[in-house]
């Protein structure tokens, strides 16, 4: 059975997905067979593998940085919020059922089989597990049934690192109070400590570092510097959607909605220093952009009207009347038409009218699309032309259908058209569909066209290489701050340490 090490945080957003990314990649890089494990995420950005089962972004970022297919088992519960109150729980990558949060902690604990086989089913194959936990695991009023934090790991017997964000402040604070208010046969998994996202002199931080050491009876095993890289990130924690002013010669606009889903869809754009990619949340942010980029969304319907109060979508309209065009991704696509019916209450219930920017109509089913895709752009006409034969990879993840009377966009390697195009609008059901291929470099290409410039050269490298870069640097990062001579040395000797 695999070795196991499990990095747990003092809050959401300490940095224990790029930390256990971090360290994938260092294992994999020292040859040993590595690979991730979270027993539940709650998140908006998920992926479909290729065997058609759906999991969070964040394993698949810490596969990929070890080296390894996304595998279902390395997320076997995922959490997809449809409300305040409420999510959509997948299983083992397919869909239980939409419950209120009071519904899915009575029923919970009928789910630690499908984590326990999950977890041993991987233990099998590989050498190294590294875990994450999620959120915080001070939460005391959620330890009952508990199989994401402490219960994970003992049910386990891995030991803990435990991450504290320093950047937010009150880093020590939050690392001692965590664990005083663990029990002690749960303190005692914690094996070393981490101050993660610093900036400045380390050198002022030792003396603090002695005293927490003192106060926890734990090992501080590094001070691990705000990493500059671009490596995907978890929903609406991410930095960048915080990112509002483009400085680059292509503006490209991303509609922040409410349940914004798969925003990575659009990091692909970002690799270009001709594009500057940023997220709008009302009309006075939109301005004046090259591209406005629809995304998915978890609930279609309640956004779209989120759009319509808030003045979005008039925005919008009017930006296409002279010209602007837009790029639409799943919920995004469904919005752009001229109906949205609901009859079965999957989402909101009803019909709604669309925003009429397609000759399309989007019924909604209790179906969920769940498939990995490959297509090729149809030999479209008008702005998007250049787009024409154009090749792709991506996946789908959605509850409705979508019958058009427009020019199609793409033809599906399984024999289904996607998408449609008219004008300046263009939507597709494809997510990824920018990483692979040529099709960023194509609207790129036409933006710039558009405003008179060209793309002076093309990528030297490709977006999975840039990837694989990135990965790199966050395990240089993770090298240079970390004792990793400790963190083997826990790794060896578990819970026995």
């Amino acid at each position: 059975m695999a070795k196991s090490i499990m990095i747990q945080g003092t809050m959401s957003n300490a940095g224990k997905s790029l930390l256990a990314g971090g360290l994938c990649r260092v294992f994999h890089q020292d040859g040993h067979k590595v690979a991730p494990f979270k027993s539940q995420n709650m998140a908006l950005n998920s992926f479909i593998t290729d065997a058609g089962f759906e999991m969070g972004r964040a394993q698949v970022m810490q596969a990929e940085a070890a080296g390894i297919a996304p595998d279902v088992r390395m997320n076997p519960i995922l959490l997809k919020p449809t409300g305040d109150m409420g999510s959509q729980v997948i299983v083992n990558g397919e869909v239980l059922g939409n419950m209120k949060a009071a519904e899915y902690y009575a029923y919970k604990h009928n789910l630690r089989p499908a984590v326990q086989q999950a977890y041993d089913s991987l233990a099998a194959e590989y050498d190294i597990l590294v875990i994450e936990g999620a959120g915080s695991p001070a939460e005391i009023n959620l330890r009952e049934d508990d199989f994401v934090n402490m219960g994970m790991a003992r049910m386990v017997g891995a030991p803990v690192l435990l991450a504290g964000d320093i950047d937010r402040g009150g880093v020590f604070a939050s690392l001692y109070g965590t664990v005083a208010l663990l029990e002690p046969e749960e303190q005692a998994h914690i094996k070393g400590l981490i101050i993660n996202k610093f900036r400045g002199d380390v050198e002022i931080l030792r003396p603090g570092l002695k005293m927490l050491e003192d106060l926890v009876h734990k090992p501080v095993l590094g001070v691990v510097p705000m990493l500059q890289v671009d490596i995907d990130e978890e929903d609406s924690l991410a930095s960048k959607l915080d990112r509002t002013a483009a400085v680059k010669a292509l503006d490209l606009a991303v509609i922040r909605l409410p349940r914004l889903s798969n925003f990575t869809d659009f990091d692909a754009l970002e690799r270009f220093d001709c594009a500057g990619v940023r997220y709008v949340h009302n009309a006075a942010e939109l301005g004046n952009p090259d591209l406005i980029l629809l995304p998915g969304t978890k609930n279609t319907m309640d956004d779209l009207l989120w759009m319509r109060q808030n003045g979005l979508e008039a925005a919008i309209c009017k930006l296409h009347r002279s010209g602007t065009p837009i790029f639409a991704i799943c919920g995004g696509y469904q919005m752009l038409g001229r109906e949205l019916r609901d009859p079965l209450g999957v989402e909101h219930g009803g019909t709604l009218r669309g925003m009429g920017l397609l000759d399309s109509v989007t019924e909604f089913r209790p179906e969920k699309t769940r498939t990995r895709v490959s297509g090729q752009v149809h030999g479209i006409t008008g702005f998007w032309s250049a787009l024409s034969g154009s090749d792709f990879t991506g996946y789908e993840i959605h509850m409705g259908a979508t019958d058009h009377d427009n020019e199609g966009f793409s033809l599906l390697s399984n024999g289904r058209d996607d998408g449609a195009v008219k004008g300046t609008v263009l939507g597709s059901y494809v997510h990824g569909i920018f990483d692979e291929g040529d099709l960023a470099q194509r609207v790129i290409s036409i933006l710039l066209e558009r405003r008179g410039l060209n793309l002076d050269s093309a990528r030297t490298v490709t977006f999975q290489q840039y990837k694989e870069q990135q990965y790199d640097i966050l395990a240089d990062g993770i090298r240079r701050s970390l004792d990793m001579d400790a963190v083997y040395n826990i790794l060896e000797q578990g819970m026995e340490g």
